[in-house]
């Protein structure tokens, strides 16, 4: 893995010698394994793995001694645990320190593939309300997957520019912008991110997480909540971009409170404001930047959203495809072998006494989709999309 000079001289300058070194080494080595479990699905002895590390900062993350086949595993396309890299469920962290059990209206602004949205519907209140939007249609179609496996009716995807949101000023007490970036903290996990790395791309990068935060800026209310978060090291990106927020639009910069044993890294600039970094060679995860904001200002109350309200009027929303078109009237359980064959696409063959019509298919008693029986058979209705196309053995 031959990594760009520029890149290796910056961090360098920021850590010193002997982290540098350290920080090479472990971006040459394997990246570990993690999932988080829905804890409205699954708990880690139905999953298999209650003597499993658990990530530390996110009470459902798990770290795997090795990977498996999740395309072949039923359980994760219905939705009992996410496949998340283990520095961005530091999220789940902040949202439990600051906003807790109370009633949020929440924006996941740059969500796909849907990792911090998921995790996000776990930590949120039943009451809260959450908008996962994506810009890039086919990323909103992968969001809309995920989001829909994982269930809950609190949540709406949509799939919408920034400046799309200006007519819900002052709408979102929470907002969250994983704003893309350069990418230096994934390295390890694609070779992508390192060909296409330079000095030029990262002050651009920086130039667009500011006009992203601008723009979306007025959506959050007086005393509402921002989460910045990068996937890179620099301090142009991050350091930087978060004390613009702070000076030029108005917030206060809250602390990330990371535990020592964390081992998680704070500012690596000069400036005295809190922010955590997550390096490779610190803790079993891959490069994170995170820091929380207040802004300037104060509100009375909550402002109560429901699906039928203004903000479902003025989006794009994506419908849920897995809703039949008419009520469905039993649920019918499958073995292994026979869910992956439901999950391909072919058409199964159910119990004689299963009654005709729609069906929902579940295996362990989770849904994995609709069917319509006929008699002789049932239709596959797993949308074509989602159907699994790796071989099975």
């Amino acid at each position: 893995m031959l990594l760009p000079q520029d890149f290796i001289l910056q961090m360098r300058e920021l850590l010193g010698e002997d982290e540098l070194h350290k920080l090479l080494e472990a971006i040459k080595g394997p990246s570990p394994t993690t999932i988080r479990i829905n804890p409205a699905k699954a708990d880690r002895d139905f999953l298999g793995c209650a003597d499993a590390p658990a990530v530390p900062w996110c009470s459902e993350g798990v770290y795997l001694p090795d990977r498996p086949s999740f395309t072949l595993d039923p359980l994760f396309h219905a939705g009992a645990y996410y496949v998340q890299e283990a520095s961005s469920m530091f999220v789940a962290h902040l949202l439990r320190q600051y906003v807790g059990d109370v009633d949020v209206t929440a924006l996941d602004l740059c969500a796909a593939p849907g990792g911090k949205s998921t995790l996000m519907q776990s930590c949120l209140s039943a009451g809260s309300f959450l908008v996962a939007n994506e810009i890039i249609p086919k990323r909103a179609w992968i969001l809309r997957e995920n989001i829909s496996k994982w269930g809950g009716d609190n949540v709406v995807v949509t799939n919408n520019r920034p400046e799309d949101f200006r007519k819900m000023r002052e709408m979102f007490d929470l907002i969250l912008c994983d704003v893309p970036c350069s990418g230096e903290g994934m390295f390890r996990k694609d070779e992508g991110a390192i060909r296409d790395w330079s000095l030029q791309n990262v002050e651009m990068c920086a130039e667009r997480q500011r006009d992203i935060i601008e723009t979306i800026w007025p959506c959050l209310r007086p005393g509402g909540l921002m989460i910045y978060s990068t996937c890179t090291y620099n301090t142009r990106e991050d350091e930087e971009n978060v004390r613009w927020i702070s000076q030029e639009l108005g917030a206060d910069i809250l602390p990330c409170n990371p535990l020592p044993e964390w081992n998680v890294v704070g500012n690596l600039l000069d400036d005295d404001f809190p922010c955590c970094h997550f390096f490779p060679h610190r803790i079993q995860g891959e490069g994170f930047f995170c820091a929380i904001l207040r802004k300037h200002g104060s509100h009375d109350s909550v402002i109560p959203l429901s699906h039928n309200s203004a903000i479902t009027k003025q989006l794009r929303l994506l419908p849920d495809p897995l809703v039949a078109p008419q009520p469905l009237v039993a649920t019918v359980e499958v073995d292994h072998d026979t869910a992956l064959r439901y999950l391909r696409g072919e058409a199964l063959i159910l119990p004689a006494d299963t009654p005709r019509g729609y069906v929902t298919i579940t295996h362990h008693q989770l849904p994995l989709g609709p069917a319509k029986n006929v008699g002789n058979r049932a239709n596959n209705l797993y949308p074509k999309e989602w159907r699994i196309r790796k071989t099975i053995p």
